[in-house]
């Protein structure tokens, strides 16, 4: 794995907040236009090779009226957590390490800077964006598995492989804060390694970051933070909290 400072994360995938706003405003947009032409968003792809085409216009459509209102941008959001708490549901369920969880929510979330959830189906995208991640990262489970595991069919997830591919440019290596933990919390224990009871105390603040991270992972911070700055956040969270350490004095 290459070194996160040279990384397709770090140079392409780590924002300013204005323009995440943007991306998602002219997602949204485009989506209202496309509904105000055709009487649906709902765009079609090709499972081969992920090409998207307009959607057949809906029967009776008159352009330029709304049947069905848009989505507005909050309303977006609001759908774009459910499913990430989803994601986060679906690993739980199947015991995925936590590095499953982070890149299929970090694949998620750029998916929908490029495309609106009113354009594809955030529950397809979700279950593509689980699967491809533990192709990722080498814990492979079979679309069948993973559909009958949850109920779903197997074939919407082999459907949307290749758009999800290719919306992420196939930058497909994720960095996420909990390997960062994982090494922040070495160094502490070497460091500590004296006091009584201090790796205990330790192991406590190490599942206390994760914790953090794991509520961090469903707001915007990924895409506007390192994962190193992000694990020291959760890392300082946690100590707040259970005073491992006392950073003031060190």
């Amino acid at each position: 794995m290459s070194d996160f400072q040279t990384s397709s994360h770090r140079e392409r995938w780590i924002f300013h907040p204005q323009d995440l706003i943007d991306k998602w405003t002219g997602v949204t947009r485009r989506s209202a236009e496309t509904l105000a032409q055709y009487g649906t968003t709902r765009l079609k792809v090709d499972p081969v090779d992920g090409s998207i085409s307009n959607p057949e216009p809906a029967p009776d459509h008159v352009v330029g009226s709304f049947s069905v209102k848009p989505l507005s941008c909050e309303e977006e959001q609001m759908m774009r957590i459910f499913y990430e708490q989803k994601i986060q549901e679906v690993c739980k369920a199947f015991k995925f390490p936590h590095k499953i969880q982070a890149t299929a929510i970090i694949y998620f979330k750029r998916f929908y800077l490029q495309w609106s959830v009113m354009e594809h189906h955030p529950k397809h995208i979700m279950l593509t964006c689980v699967y491809s991640s533990c192709k990722v990262e080498e814990n492979h489970v079979s679309a069948e598995e993973l559909g009958k595991g949850i109920n779903q069919d197997h074939q919407i997830i082999l459907n949307n492989e290749m758009i999800v591919l290719k919306s992420l440019d196939f930058d497909l290596i994720v960095y996420a804060p909990y390997r960062s933990i994982e090494g922040f919390i070495d160094d502490m224990d070497d460091f500590c390694r004296a006091g009584n009871g201090a790796h205990q105390r330790l192991k406590d603040l190490h599942q206390s970051a994760n914790s953090y991270v794991d509520r961090m992972m469903l707001t915007d911070a990924p895409l506007l933070y390192t994962p190193g700055q992000l694990a020291l956040a959760a890392l300082y969270k946690s100590n707040d909290a259970l005073k491992v350490l006392d950073f003031e004095r060190s």
